[in-house]
């Protein structure tokens, strides 16, 4: 299970090291994809399989269902978590979630998200002022 909220930096050849209390449940390789938010995800290979296997099996009739089985599927990248236990993450990905050089890796159960630190840091902020609100709808879904 990954929780917590850990800072790191991107080096100068586009890697990010992976907070050593995740890595021996990542193991040697994961998939980083686009998230939502402006984000990046990071699934464990078992995790991803599932998540995929889903995506494959939505009905692609509608458009908007096309589109996010697109964004994740062809967003996804398998890497390797090197020795020093890093992984590159590639342009295109770096791109898309507006990473400077400072990020932040959140623990969500199972999987874990990328976010560069500033956006993380407005998000978080704004998350933090509805957990009222967010809190009760939880509550008619019997989480709470």
């Amino acid at each position: 299970m990954f929780i917590g909220e850990y800072r790191h930096s991107i080096d100068s050849k586009k890697r990010l090291a992976v907070p050593s209390k995740f890595r021996n449940e990542l193991k040697s390789k994961v998939v980083i994809t686009r998230g939502l938010d402006k984000c990046l995800f990071v699934y464990p290979l078992k995790v991803w399989e599932e998540l995929a296997k889903k995506l494959g099996s939505l009905p692609v009739g509608e458009s908007t269902t096309r589109s996010f089985i697109r964004i994740m599927l062809a967003g996804a990248v398998d890497v390797e978590i090197d020795k020093q236990g890093r992984v590159l993450v590639p342009d295109y990905l770096k791109d898309y979630a507006g990473f400077n050089k400072n990020v932040v890796i959140a623990g969500l159960y199972n999987r874990l998200e990328i976010w560069d630190e500033k956006k993380w840091n407005i998000y978080k902020k704004s998350a933090e002022k509805n957990t009222d609100e967010i809190a009760e709808q939880l509550g008619k879904l019997g989480v709470f």
